[in-house]
């Protein structure tokens, strides 16, 4: 860190879909920033405001172009993010920090793909689908449980919230999500029910909730309460999640076009042991610089615990 009480960083703002980003180059050197400089930087009032901060790092492997680690607006570190992936890809070719269309980069659990299209959209290899309860983390023990298709659909308990039980399907997309049907994205309970399912001791390290409204056999809705978050206006890997369920369930085919608050994706998955391919728009917003401090203390911190 700067021996000055603030150090000035550059940084660079996109969306990807209405899904918002703090994208930062630690190509060069790590910025040293811990979970309350995130916080910070994520911050809507006191900040810059995003999701999610993307940090743009050097390649650890001769089989991948870069790495980068991604923080939730809470600071806490997550394994994956589609539409940062492709936000990710705009910033290096825009920054000149390759001149590949197609790039390797490590994230948290394992390597993803990124095919940069001349229409201007990004696709992005997101891997094959987990189901695995040791990997989401999933402890299900005691929960019930019904089979519909090919899916396992499991109850969850919210009478603690108050609310009545509800079904999912569980899977991993590098990051664990739990997969509700509901008659209309419009009226559901996005925030309780999101907020009540994240809580279950069921989901050691949380979940990304989705609520998914299927239009027919290409086409639905979604929203989608993340981690660390709350609900954003899109989240790939959640549209992902959202596909290969209702896939499961017997209600998509290979190609679904998915309408998120903030714009729209398109998610390909044949089925069993194929790799999950997402399309969707990336878009630089605005660049810029601000003074960061060493320790940066928000009014919502004073009762937070990192």
């Amino acid at each position: 860190m700067a021996d000055n009480a603030d150090m000035k960083i550059r940084f660079t703002k996109m969306q990807g879909a209405g899904n918002d980003f703090i994208v930062l180059d630690e190509t060069r050197g790590s910025l040293g920033l811990n979970r309350a400089h995130y916080r910070f930087l994520a911050d809507r009032r006191y900040g810059i405001g995003a999701d999610q901060i993307l940090s743009v790092r050097p390649a650890t492997r001769l089989d991948t172009d870069f790495a980068y680690a991604i923080h939730n607006a809470d600071g806490g570190e997550v394994e994956h993010c589609g539409n940062g992936a492709r936000c990710f890809v705009r910033y290096v070719l825009e920054q000149g920090l390759t001149g590949k269309d197609t790039i390797a980069v490590e994230v948290k659990r394992g390597t993803i793909v990124l095919l940069a299209r001349q229409d201007g959209l990004v696709t992005v290899d997101m891997g094959i689908p987990v189901f695995d309860a040791a990997v989401l983390p999933f402890h299900p023990e005691a929960l019930s449980r019904r089979q519909q298709q090919q899916a396992t659909l499991w109850q969850l308990d919210l009478s603690a919230a108050g609310l009545a039980p509800v079904e999912a399907v569980l899977l991993s997309m590098g990051n664990p999500h739990a997969v509700l049907l509901v008659p209309d994205t419009r009226t559901a309970q996005v925030e309780a029910i999101g907020r009540a399912v994240q809580a279950l001791p069921a989901f050691p390290a949380s979940v990304n909730v989705g609520f998914l409204q299927v239009l027919g056999r290409d086409h639905a809705r979604l929203r989608v309460y993340e981690r660390g978050v709350g609900e954003t206006l899109a989240c790939g890997t959640g549209a992902c999640a959202a596909v290969v369920a209702g896939h499961q369930l017997g209600l998509f085919d290979s190609r679904v076009q998915v309408d998120a608050l903030g714009g729209t994706l398109h998610i390909d998955w044949e089925g069993d042991g194929s790799r999950v391919m997402m399309t969707g728009p990336a878009t630089t917003v605005f660049h810029g610089e601000i003074d960061l401090p060493e320790f940066p203390v928000l009014p919502t911190d004073m009762n937070h615990t990192a």
